[in-house]
């Protein structure tokens, strides 16, 4: 009798796994198709496309004029350069990018709850955090899906209007930019879905990730210039011949806090061979040094970490979230 018992609870409890298993992946998949199906998708899509293309013809335009002071690494140029006024793709992504984060993940949880579809979502025979994961990890795979079919459409059209072709370094270092843009969008992922735990409404997440967003991408830089010239001034002769060294740092460290700083140095730093330091250089470290391109493997040792920082800021907005959804009270 109790090896009977024993084998009925052990299988009750492998169906009950295989079912909250699959309940996460049905999860998954719904969430994936209603980003799909849904119109703000198609918005977000042709938004984002239109400026990656402006971005494109931006370098076509500036191409000839780059490739004439620098003819080395001309098809990673395709992503770099502005011309006409017109940015870079690059610098199109790190304004833009974070708005696909928190446009897919501001009305997460609150649309769900103000709906009355949450308390029946719960209710199925899955664990309650597989709504939570489901919901990000969907939103990851719809950002994956985006940077890479635009870094891959830029490079592709780049390739039949200029005809340069790639060697395996640029498709490395390329490779590692879409990576970076991954991790970089999916923090704003996390953190709209925090605040769509954390908030009632939506328009009142949407509006606190909107204010975030732009206090890191402008006043950041400001805020970091204001800080270093007061703690180390440099006003006088006398303050910036001592102060220069410790203005300049302390500013760096500071608008390193902000995920748009970081993420736009660490891709300037891999899709520019010539950068050789993400750090202050002194005089006394330039003498004797030689002028060169930095290897693939030496560009990431300078920008690992750049990519820990983001992955950990892009954990921490999601953990966030996970653990304020798993502490609340659905069903009241």
């Amino acid at each position: 009798m109790r090896a009977t018992v024993r084998s009925k609870t052990t299988e009750n409890t492998v169906i009950f796994e295989v079912r909250t298993r699959t309940g996460l992946s049905a999860l998954y998949r719904k969430e994936l198709a209603d980003h799909l199906r849904s119109r703000r998708f198609l918005i977000i899509l042709i938004l984002i496309y239109a400026t990656s293309f402006a971005g494109l013809y931006g370098a076509l335009s500036g191409i000839s004029s780059a490739a004439e002071s620098d003819s080395t690494f001309l098809f990673l140029k395709l992503y770099t350069t502005s011309g006409n006024s017109i940015p870079s793709f690059m610098s199109f992504i790190a304004l833009l990018g974070p708005f696909v984060g928190l446009t897919l993940g501001f009305d997460a949880i609150n649309s769900e709850r103000s709906s009355g579809t949450l308390n029946r979502l719960v209710a199925q025979p899955i664990y309650r955090d597989s709504v939570i994961i489901g919901k990000f990890l969907a939103g990851a795979a719809i950002i994956a899906i985006m940077v890479f079919s635009m870094g891959i459409a830029i490079g592709s059209i780049g390739v039949l209007v200029t005809g340069l072709v790639p060697g395996a370094e640029e498709v490395c270092r390329i490779i590692v930019f879409l990576i970076f843009t991954c991790i970089y969008i999916a923090f704003w992922l996390g953190l709209s879905i925090l605040f769509s735990v954390i908030c009632k409404h939506s328009a009142t997440s949407a509006m606190a990730v909107i204010a975030l967003w732009i206090f890191f991408t402008i006043f950041m830089s400001l805020l970091a210039n204001i800080i270093a010239n007061v703690i180390y001034p440099v006003d006088t002769q006398w303050n910036a011949m001592m102060n220069s060294y410790d203005n300049y740092s302390l500013e760096l460290n500071l608008n390193r806090i902000s995920p748009y700083y970081l993420y736009s140095e660490a891709v300037s730093t891999i899709m520019n061979p010539s950068v050789r330091s993400v750090n202050v250089v002194t005089m006394q470290q330039l003498e004797g040094a030689i002028t060169g391109y930095l290897s693939f493997g030496q560009s990431l040792l300078l920008v690992w970490p750049h990519l820990v920082g983001l992955m950990a800021l892009m954990l921490i907005a999601f953990a966030g979230s996970y653990v304020g959804f798993m502490r609340q009270e659905i069903r009241s």
